[in-house]
């Protein structure tokens, strides 16, 4: 691709030149990093940076970093398997309504997605499936869980807004 091209078509066109390098490498860490990063970036409304490879390339080689030390350091395991009394409680009512209202807010704008959305949504952040993983499940291409994972995204930070600390 012609550096021309490049920038004008902004970051878009190293995620996809980075996507493709992280895919020969096998590695599904560093494809959910550098989804977290684009994902950041459209979060954010960032369409023009000053060196866009170096910093995807950065900000995914870090998410990847990120991804092995919380492995490491902070021990995972699914609320399913806790028993009864390991679940986590909530002490005041403020806490417990606040919760209630938010599980119940999330719920619905789950609940409004196309079922692909929602299904891609779960295994990536509650299962913890990498994007091949849920790819090679549902039969579609990683592209098509990229873009289920970004519309589940956008719809659920834009029902939940309300809920976020001022920036």
């Amino acid at each position: 691709m012609s550096a021309s091209l490049k920038r004008k078509q902004g970051w878009l066109a190293h995620y996809r030149e980075l996507l493709g390098a992280w895919r020969s490498k096998h590695s599904a860490d560093g494809e959910d990093a550098l989804q977290d990063v684009a994902v950041e970036l459209l979060e954010r409304g960032i369409v023009d940076l000053e060196e866009p490879r170096s910093y995807l390339a950065r900000g995914a080689s870090n998410g990847v970093i990120d991804r092995h030390r919380r492995r490491g350091i902070i021990p995972f395991r699914a609320l399913d398997e806790l028993a009864e009394h390991e679940h986590p409680t909530v002490g005041d009512g403020q806490s417990a309504y606040y919760t209630a209202e938010l599980l119940a807010e999330l719920m619905a704008a789950l609940q409004a997605l196309p079922p692909a959305c929602q299904r891609v949504y779960l295994q990536h952040r509650l299962e913890g499936c990498s994007h091949a993983e849920i790819a090679a499940e549902m039969g579609i291409s990683r592209s098509m869980v990229e873009k289920h994972m970004i519309r589940a995204l956008q719809h659920i930070a834009e029902k939940l807004k309300h809920h976020a600390p001022p920036v």
